[in-house]
């Protein structure tokens, strides 16, 4: 047996094994659900588009994935498959929201060339906009939140059909692949951003399938420390969760559905089914999280998980301290890489770093293996620990035999952040891979946080 066979076979028992025999309440509610028979369940391919230019071909797929609350669920599925890429037996597939486009066309391209394996696009996660009201995105989510703890009836939470949507997408792409290229999906690698991300992870929780993840700009994971670390670096919660502070879900009321809302649609409940590959990536100024909410989770999640972090990014995760063609590039390239590492069964880095304070100065040492092409410094100082407008700015850091040792000195007044960031490749495809964010608590001159 090849090397590549015998790591296939790996990852697809990785998979085999990916869920516990056991499954809480919360969990069997999420199950449940997902596992309901659906009579409008049905797909079928509505376009093959081909490039006589380049040869590139997109599959336009529709399918229904279910009935919610009397609405019937209707999907876009698009795979994009290079002139020069074969089929292989684990895809990447990107959850995301709306109606297929040119920019997420070009993207679905992009990083089939570079992960070198066809990758799929989900839209119209959720679909919206939905109710009386005519409501979108976190609205609607909070209202359903809102129904549910009026109600009781567990169906109402809005993250239980987005997450049956990748569900039946998986089916769809299975089927698809058996007709189209006489080949079977075993695994997917599955990502999305925002709420989007939030869906990869509560996917992953429920779905043997899903053999890796990539949540993007969703650093929310155990969301009864995260709101109380919000007030604390922010001095209020972000305007930006105004859908759910307005309505009274933050923080989520301390009731006995409150607390089972939570259970069903936090990935801290399911920690413990998440042991499979994944990568975090997050941007330095998301007005959504607290800049170091990672911390509030990174240390419990168990298996191999990796982190990256985009300096000088927001939510959308682009870049400002590049030209606009650029911006993108470290997302594209992170999910790429952390796709190929997956597919090809070859290792990803082995990080660890530890923080410390020597000589008054704050110390980050990080231990690679393999070493780094290279490595430096993300550093930002404010005046409070809202980091969220604030300037990052490299700085260099020695590296030596796989050692990156990089020192700041805490500022007389205000808050200092940083974190590490690694250069790595495979294949020729550059990626970077990040540590955890340490922030200053107090400040030097007044010795009191």
């Amino acid at each position: 047996m090849t090397f590549r066979k015998r790591s296939i076979a790996v990852l697809t028992l990785f998979c085999a094994l990916g869920l516990s025999l056991f499954a809480t309440p919360s969990r069997a509610d999420l199950e449940r659900y997902v596992r309901k028979p659906e009579a409008q369940f049905g797909w079928k391919l509505k376009e093959k588009i081909e490039s006589q230019q380049s040869g590139d071909r997109i599959y336009d797929l529709q399918f229904v994935s279910q009935t919610w609350q009397e609405n019937s669920w209707e999907h876009q599925l698009q795979v994009y498959q290079p002139r020069s890429v074969a089929p292989d037996s684990t895809m990447f597939l990107w959850v995301t929201g709306g109606s297929a486009r040119s920019a997420y066309v070009s993207m679905g391209l992009e990083l089939a060339r570079k992960i070198n394996a066809p990758v799929a696009i989900l839209y119209h996660i959720p679909n919206q906009p939905l109710l009386e009201s005519k409501l979108s995105e976190d609205d609607l989510i909070a209202e359903t939140f809102v129904r549910y703890l009026k109600t009781k009836d567990e169906n109402w939470p809005l993250l239980l059909p987005m997450v049956k949507s990748v569900v039946k997408a998986m089916d769809v792409l299975q089927a698809f692949s058996k007709e189209e290229w006489g080949e079977p999906i075993n695994g997917f690698i599955v990502s999305g951003a925002s709420k989007r991300g939030w869906t990869t992870w509560l996917t992953a929780a429920i779905d043997q399938r899903v053999c890796a993840i990539a949540p993007v700009v969703i650093d929310t994971l155990n969301i009864g420390a995260q709101m109380p670390r919000q007030l604390k670096a922010f001095g209020a919660y972000s305007a930006r969760l105004t859908p759910y502070t307005s309505r009274g879900l933050v923080p989520i009321p301390e009731t006995p559905e409150g607390q089972r809302l939570l259970s069903m649609v936090d990935p801290w409940a399911y920690r413990d089914r998440l042991a499979l590959p994944k990568l975090i990536v997050n941007g330095t100024n998301d007005f959504y999280w607290a800049t170091d909410a990672l911390n509030l989770y990174w240390n419990q999640l168990s298996g191999n998980k990796w982190v990256v972090y985009v300096p000088n990014a927001g939510h959308d995760l682009k870049r400002q301290d590049k030209p606009e063609s650029d911006q993108l590039t470290d997302l594209v390239n992170s999910l790429a890489a952390f796709s190929r590492h997956q597919i090809t069964g070859r290792s990803m880095p082995n990080l660890t770093w530890k923080h410390e304070t020597v000589n008054g100065k704050l110390r980050l040492t990080i231990d690679a293996t393999p070493a780094p092409t290279g490595a430096r410094l993300w550093v930002a100082e404010t005046r409070t620990q809202d980091f969220r407008t604030a300037k990052w700015s490299e700085q260099a850091v020695t590296l030596s035999n796989g050692i990156a040792i990089g020192e700041v000195t805490p500022p007389e007044k205000g808050h200092l952040a940083f974190y590490g960031e690694l250069d790595y490749e495979i294949d020729g495809l550059k990626y970077h891979l990040s540590t955890q964010v340490r922030m200053t608590e107090c400040s030097v001159e007044l010795r009191q946080c």
